[in-house]
């Protein structure tokens, strides 16, 4: 049987919003140790930041809502781990955000896919 998005997930995501500033959310990242951060307004995903995002920018002028990438792939909760995996490959990115009825209920990350590897033996 072969995993699902939901067997490697982080559920408990930190996100923040359009409105939050550079400064705020290269802080969340850092405390939270994490590279980017969904984006989402009132409970809708609306865009992702990533780390490489935010150089050259004023932190503390700038907000996440003009910084983001809105064109966000994401996954549902039962989308294969093998395919997972080669659409971070395909599309050389680091996370993608996991929704199920336009919720967002987690998040896999390159790091997910290598430990199901190393579990896994896959």
């Amino acid at each position: 049987m072969t995993s699902k998005a939901e067997d490697i997930m982080t559920r408990e995501v930190v996100t923040t919003t359009p409105q939050a500033t550079a400064l705020e959310a290269a802080r969340l990242m850092a405390d939270s140790h994490i590279s980017g951060l969904p984006v989402c307004d009132q409970g809708r995903l609306v865009g992702i930041l990533s780390e490489s995002d935010l150089p050259g920018i004023e932190p503390g002028e700038a907000r996440v809502g003009e910084l983001m990438t809105t064109e966000v792939i994401t996954i549902t909760p039962e989308t294969p781990v093998p395919e997972i995996a080669s659409l971070l490959a395909q599309h050389d990115i680091k996370r993608v955000p996991v929704l199920e009825s336009d919720r967002l209920v987690g998040i896999v990350s390159r790091g997910d896919i290598v430990r199901w590897i190393a579990e896994s033996g896959a």
